[in-house]
């Protein structure tokens, strides 16, 4: 049995007293970039007599400049985010382009249709104007984005042969007051993966995540290769993260105790990590997707509502975000883990982030899925601290907690490069 260092708030604390460097210099440059457009509008309308259309043509111009410059020299000085701007740059002159003609179309008849001339009439026009052109602007952004992360998705790289010195397989359980289920879950992974077993090797790693009860021993009696011991209760994601940290095999699963999902179910997600997709995740709003045990209705909106809040860390458009039943292979799962920040149930929004900035292919697949009466989840409660750590998301990464150093390679060995 292992116990490992506690991952608990201080990391958070740590980064979170760490934030303001990148977001305060984006702050700093864009009021720089508006006092500019504004210096230059203002004199051009009212005294040197220019129409609303040339003068805001002008002005908004001269702003970009400045804007861009500062942003590429300051903001973005040592941000993975600048690769975007050197990777896809007719996107993002197009998508540039767009937003000043917004600014100048909303500007101009805002001005003549109120027919303003003071300079507070002036100012207030402007404002609309950039609000508009921002929302453009961030809208076509992050659809490109989006297209950009689909086709990485999309394309499973050439797999490499299976190593001799490892398991084909590792199945992490996380467990927290699992003590009367454990031996029988364990059975069922034991006799269902019984083929894997025979061909390469299954490793069964139970994280026992700080249980009031002996799921512990319960587990090391019914045959868990390894058994991983959290000195307390710290959730869902610390114990999938532990036991991931230390699993071995060529391709790593992560499976509820509850059996809410078979384990022949990891059978089809192993022929696709290695066919080489980086990572496979199980999907309950599949097309396919048998629902064998109903969940109840509360719990269906909790669920709904963490896919529709998942849209402000997510690029990519995900059925299912929360499913139990995920599976990686060894390269995926060393460039993931290590750098998760998140202990709870947010922790899978968490790792599809991964997925996206390390430009990570990704399949979907149905899963039969049995919600159980017993589920350790609280919908009220869990839903709140996701929310949480949606925001604490974002933290971490314009903190640049989920850097990592960037490699000249190709799309066959692209994972632990950051580019998104």
């Amino acid at each position: 049995m292992t116990t490992p260092a506690a991952h608990g708030p201080t990391d958070a604390r740590a980064a979170a007293e760490r934030v303001p460097n990148r977001v305060q210099r984006f702050a700093v440059v864009g009021v720089i970039a508006t006092l500019v457009d504004l210096a230059v509008l203002v004199p051009l309308i009212r005294r040197w007599g220019f129409d609303a259309f040339t003068a805001d043509l002008v002005s908004v111009s001269i702003a970009t400049v400045v804007s861009l410059l500062l942003h590429r020299l300051v903001t973005l000085a040592n941000s993975p985010t600048r690769r975007w701007f050197e990777e896809y740059v007719g996107s993002y002159l197009t998508t540039l382009v767009g937003s000043l003609a917004v600014d100048v179309v909303v500007f101009t008849a805002f001005t003549r249709a109120l027919d303003v001339q003071s300079v507070h009439g002036l100012v207030i026009s402007k404002v609309v104007a950039l609000a508009a052109a921002v929302l453009m602007r961030a809208t076509a952004y992050r659809s490109v984005l989006a297209a950009v992360v689909l086709s990485d998705q999309s394309s499973p790289s050439t797999p490499p042969p299976l190593p001799a010195d490892r398991p084909r397989l590792s199945v992490v359980i996380p467990a927290y007051d699992e003590a009367d289920r454990i031996g029988h879950t364990l059975d069922e992974v034991h006799r269902q993966l019984a083929g894997v077993a025979k061909r390469g090797g299954v490793e069964v790693i139970v994280v026992d995540d700080g249980s009031t009860d002996d799921t512990t021993e319960r587990a090391a009696a019914a045959g868990a290769d390894r058994v991983v011991t959290l000195p307390e209760n710290q959730g869902k994601g610390a114990a999938v993260r532990a036991g991931m940290q230390v699993a071995t095999g060529s391709t790593r699963v992560f499976l509820d105790a509850d059996l809410a999902y078979s384990p022949d179910q990891v059978l089809s997600m192993l022929k696709l990590t290695e066919a080489g997709w980086d990572v496979v995740v199980g999907s309950r709003k599949h097309t396919a997707t048998a629902t064998l045990v109903q969940a109840g209705r509360l719990r269906q909106l909790g669920s709904l509502a963490i896919n529709v809040l998942s849209s402000v860390v997510l690029l990519g458009r995900y059925r299912d975000t929360q499913c139990g039943l995920k599976a990686f292979r060894s390269e995926a799962a060393e460039a993931i883990f290590p750098l998760t920040r998140i202990d709870r149930f947010a922790l899978d929004i968490e790792v599809l982030y991964l997925v996206e900035r390390q430009r990570l292919s990704l399949c979907e697949v149905p899963v039969q899925v049995a919600n159980s009466e017993q589920s350790t989840v609280r919908v009220v409660r869990d839903t709140a601290r996701l929310l949480r750590d949606l925001f604490r998301i974002r933290i971490f990464a314009r903190n640049g907690d989920y850097d990592v150093p960037r490699s000249p390679t190709d799309r066959t060995s692209t994972v632990g490069s950051s580019a998104v």
